[in-house]
């Protein structure tokens, strides 16, 4: 049975991560593979929580039971790719059976190289699990073929290119998940027009209601709580679809309401400001500014003179 206590087992190394799942020593103390479909692992033994302090790139299918992450959870009967930062809370249920592969690697494995600062720019790192990136057979074939030349990186005799070798893999693998998660976007873009146009109702309702005065200004992560999707995901969709990420968003719904108030009210400015959210009206001032080329009162009084 799994301990029961609610505190994540913390897993520093992918040799602790091993000697939990009791498999063998991996070849590089700082990279590991292992194939669902070639190793069997007693998952009542590993604690309910997990963070890892080390990235996971695993591709499951055929999942009996349901796999957390974060607060979501995700049912892989059809496949997919889940990306794990390190750090990250996973929840493994009794349950959980599936096939697939887990690529593990720590940050000092890439730390001397350009991934190691270009792999923040992955966003799809932060993504939930019910945003996972589902694949053609097409592109799950190329994604094989670049973990295969992983594996077999591993499996050769470690030397002085070895590890140059397996990091320009890695950034393959993450570029083709890039190209792929672009394309999810496009494929499922009802769903993520239905996202917009919830987003949209959720920021008109935020400022018809007045809730800046007691909430202050809506947040990203606000938007992303009430849609049920990551803040990550839901600004790589929108940019998707509009080329504006969901904090841009959130500053244009700010500046139509700030017209709004300055051309059919008698606020004065700070009032405005304190009614859409700020804190400060030199915020405020500051946004409108960079938004329209013109302040508050010059907007206000160019609409009068007009």
């Amino acid at each position: 049975m799994k301990k029961s206590n609610n505190i994540p087992a913390k897993i520093d190394s992918i040799s602790e991560l091993n000697r939990l799942m009791d498999l063998p020593k991996p070849v590089h103390p700082l990279i590991g593979f292992f194939d669902n479909t070639s190793i069997k692992v007693d998952i009542s033994q590993l604690p309910e929580s997990l963070l890892l302090n080390f990235y996971k790139i695993s591709y499951k299918v055929n999942q009996q039971g349901r796999m957390g992450y974060g607060q979501g959870y995700y049912d892989f009967d059809e496949g997919g790719m889940v990306f794990t930062a390190p750090n990250q809370l996973i929840i493994i249920p009794n349950e959980a059976v599936y096939e697939g592969f887990s690529l593990l690697f720590h940050p000092d494995f890439i730390r001397n190289y350009p991934l190691g600062q270009k792999i923040k720019q992955y966003g799809f790192f932060s993504y939930d699990t019910n945003e996972a990136l589902h694949l053609s057979e097409k592109e799950r074939q190329q994604i094989f073929t670049v973990v295969e030349s992983i594996k077999d990186e591993l499996n050769n005799a470690i030397d002085a290119f070895s590890q140059d070798l397996i990091v320009s893999y890695i950034e393959v693998l993450l570029n083709y998940s890039n190209r792929f998660y672009k394309r999810q976007f496009i494929t499922r873009k009802s769903v993520n027009h239905d996202l917009l146009t919830g987003m949209e109702d959720l920021l008109n309702s935020y400022f018809d209601k007045e809730d800046g005065l007691q909430k202050g200004l809506p947040t990203v992560e606000f938007l992303a709580d009430n849609l049920h999707v990551s803040p990550r995901y839901l600004s790589d969709m929108l940019r998707s679809l509009t080329g504006q990420n969901a904090q841009q968003h959130i500053h244009e719904k700010l500046i139509e309401k700030a017209k709004e108030y300055l051309m059919s009210t008698h606020l004065s400015v700070a009032e405005i400001a304190y009614q859409l959210g700020f804190e400060h009206p030199q915020s405020f001032n500051k946004l409108f500014k960079r938004k329209t080329s013109l302040t508050p009162v010059e907007f206000k009084q160019s609409f009068h003179q007009s």
